[in-house]
């Protein structure tokens, strides 16, 4: 049986005997919207528990919209316009509005990558800014939330008259599903945020995962952090596995959000009725893919419908490597993951980017990984916690091998972007 994995900007074709695959996963197939600027302009004149976003903008002075980095495929190139227009025909002047790149902890966006997310006409004619979350200057101390999370967010957002969030709404390895109030926090928030928000207490809880919202610790203080800041008005968008729109909500932070949360979930959750030996699984492809760091989202999507002591084979075309600095050298120096999530409960050995090693972790605790990549150096991949490939094919002989010939293979082409569990979880 032919498959054909997400990877890059393109696919990777991979064969698996028939008789082994007992599911390939992928997002139900849906319509995608047939008029996208008319469907973004009906959202913002008609929004969910909202006032439209015309009469919320007529008495301001200055906007910020704040947008996904480049690691997120959000249409931004389709929603910003709309918004654009109906802020300057409020009477906002162009000068007075600013598009705030919610990096995170992730590094700035260069100009190429602009034009790539917003195109040229925006990129010429708005100011277009990268939060920096390790610049103190950059950030005000709003106070503590109720668990004693220092909040420091984006001096540039908090100062506008007007507070826009967008994104795109996918299942999230801990916060349950992206978008809404994850703009704001990790998108814009300050990195003494986020050692809280990044730390052992919610990432190590068993409801911070993908897919819950309910009794989610992180989503909650991710949303307690977003209200804080405050947000006007909020627009999320979902898409389908060719990047089309599906589904438009805006409004409210909270009430929109929820909405699409629940949109997305019929439309990515695919389920299996028992764990499988292994699971064969891309991360989506550009630009999910494209580090090892962003690729372990696929991991943790696999994670969910393996057995304990099962495979899971990631295929990611890591165009950029391993990942930022940070993360590299931490992965590099690691020699024990058992010891190196204990040590993160001490709040001096934190490291930017070290979640996602810790997400890494969990997945080891489960299953052996197996990883295909031609974007790493072959050396270099036995530093990961991972079985090294040379081709994608090794990994399904590997597999067939440890289980034999009715080894139970899930598929998940998609990645991140499925919401894969079992039926009765």
């Amino acid at each position: 049986m032919k498959v054909e994995m997400r990877y890059g900007t393109g696919t990777l074709p991979m064969e698996i005997p028939e008789v082994n695959v007992v599911g390939v996963l992928e997002i139900a197939e849906s319509v995608p919207l047939p008029d996208e600027n008319g469907a973004v302009r009906e959202a913002i004149a008609r929004p969910i528990a909202s006032p439209p976003l015309a009469e919320l903008a007529g008495d301001r002075e200055s906007a910020c919209i704040v947008i996904s980095d480049i690691t997120r495929p959000v249409p931004n190139k389709v929603i910003l316009p709309p918004l654009l227009e109906v802020l300057e025909q409020s009477g906002i002047p162009r000068e007075k509005i600013t598009i705030l790149i919610a990096t995170g902890i992730h590094r700035p966006n260069n100009t190429e990558e602009l034009e790539t997310m917003v195109g040229s006409d925006i990129m010429e004619t708005y100011r277009i800014v990268n939060h920096f979350s390790q610049k103190p200057e950059t950030q005000a101390y709003l106070g503590k939330t109720e668990n004693g999370t220092p909040v420091y967010i984006n001096k540039t957002y908090l100062e506008a008259d007007l507070k826009i969030t967008t994104g795109l709404i996918e299942p999230h390895l801990m916060a349950g599903y992206s978008g809404g109030r994850k703009a704001i926090c990790p998108g814009i928030a300050s990195v003494e945020t986020m050692k809280v928000m990044h730390g052992p207490e919610l990432m190590e809880h068993p409801k911070s995962a993908v897919g819950i919202l309910e009794g989610n610790p992180f989503h909650k203080e991710a949303t307690e952090i977003a209200r804080m800041a405050g947000v006007d008005f909020n627009l999320n968008v979902a898409i389908d596995k060719h990047r089309s729109i599906t589904g438009i909500f805006a409004g409210e932070l909270v009430e929109s959000h929820r909405v699409g949360a629940a949109f997305v979930e019929k439309q990515a959750k695919v389920t299996l009725p028992a764990p499988a030996d292994a699971v064969v699984v891309s991360s989506a492809g550009y630009p999910l893919d494209s580090t090892f760091y962003q690729a372990i989202k696929g991991l943790l999507t696999a994670v969910e419908i393996v057995k304990q002591g099962g495979s899971i084979l990631l295929v990611a075309a890591c165009s950029e490597g391993i990942g930022s600095k940070p993360f590299t050298d931490l992965i590099f120096k690691t020699d024990d993951l058992t010891a190196f999530v204990q040590g993160l409960y001490n709040p001096a050995n934190f490291v930017i980017d070290q979640w996602q090693l810790e997400e890494l972790a969990k997945v080891a605790r489960k299953a052996d990984i197996y990883f295909y990549t031609d974007g790493i150096p072959y050396h270099q991949r036995a530093k990961l916690f991972v079985h090294p490939l040379k081709t994608p094919q090794e990994g399904i002989q590997e597999i067939l091998d440890r289980y034999g010939a009715d080894a139970q293979i899930a598929v998940i082409p998609e990645g991140p972007y499925v919401l894969a569990q079992l039926e009765d979880s």
